[in-house]
C-alpha cells in the first residue's frame, strides 16, 4: 500500500515539473521501487535510485541519438 502511495505522489510531481525533466524516471522508479522492497523493503531508496539511473540512461540515449544525426 504504501508503495502505491509513493509511486503515485511521485508520477503526480513528475507530471508537475514537466515531461522533459521526468524521462526514464518513472519507468526506472517503478522498476527500483519493486526491487528495493524484494531485496529489503526498501523501496523508496529503491525507487529514487531508479529514477536517477533511468533518467542518466534516458539523457545518455538521447544525447547518443542526437550526435548520430549530426
Amino acid at each position: 500500500m504504501k508503495f502505491a502511495i509513493i509511486v503515485s505522489l511521485a508520477a503526480a510531481t513528475l507530471a508537475i515539473a514537466g515531461p522533459a525533466d521526468a524521462k526514464g524516471c518513472l519507468k526506472g522508479a517503478a522498476v527500483g521501487g519493486v526491487g528495493g522492497h524484494v531485496v529489503g523493503h526498501h523501496a523508496v531508496l529503491g525507487a529514487a535510485a531508479g529514477c536517477a539511473i533511468g533518467h542518466h540512461r534516458a539523457a545518455k540515449a538521447a544525447k547518443a541519438q542526437t550526435a548520430a544525426h549530426h
